[in-house]
């Protein structure tokens, strides 16, 4: 890479192999990047909202559709769109154990709602909060798990979640403020509180 990468706080570097998956050459900014990820972004978000699988839970509570929207967010812009990470960090479970994690999350859903084991602000809020907890992806996770939590709640016909106030769930890097709340909410999930991450989503 030609820059330096800026990341907000919070949010896990990537190793050097990583960064050097970047599939445009004329990308020499972190501007410039920013903007080819938020194109790619938005477009996997409208076609996410209007597309059948939006509002078919069996499909989105699926490994292969975790994998999927993953690569449709990130795929213009990133060799690695789509794969689960190979590499360490300091955030996540051990790289091996994600594809297991990925399944266990994605059944253990099925049965919360099933069995209607939270209301479902809860049941998406404690989704949400494994999701990010599992970190399955070398970068794009906040904004993967965000975006697969609404469309979890538009399967099941509930309104998206607001994210702190903020117009959208794709970016809230720009509110320093937000995103400190945010991250205070996972991490006392981490305690098993998730009273503070349920507040923060509907603020």
């Amino acid at each position: 890479m030609k820059f330096q990468f800026e990341y907000p706080e919070g949010a896990t570097p990537l190793d050097p192999g990583e960064a050097a998956a970047l599939l445009s050459s004329s990308i020499s900014t972190q501007g410039e990047l920013n903007e080819a990820e938020q194109a790619n972004i938005l477009s996997a978000q409208r076609w996410s909202m209007t597309s059948r699988l939006s509002r078919d839970p069996a499909e989105v509570l699926s490994d292969h559709f975790l994998r999927s929207f993953h690569q449709s967010m990130y795929g213009e812009v990133w060799k690695w769109a789509g794969q689960y990470r190979t590499t360490e960090k300091n955030i996540g479970i051990q790289s091996e154990l994600i594809p297991m994690a990925m399944r266990d999350l994605c059944s253990d859903t099925a049965f919360w709602t099933e069995n209607q084991a939270y209301p479902f602000d809860e049941l998406a809020a404690r989704y949400h909060h494994r999701l990010v907890q599992i970190h399955g992806f070398p970068n794009g996770n906040g904004r993967h798990a965000r975006l697969m939590t609404d469309i979890l709640l538009c399967a099941h016909g509930k309104v998206p979640f607001t994210w702190g106030a903020t117009t959208d769930a794709l970016d809230i890097r720009p509110k320093p403020d937000v995103r400190k709340i945010y991250i205070k909410a996972l991490q006392d999930a981490d305690q098993g509180l998730i009273t503070p991450l349920m507040h923060f989503v509907r603020s």
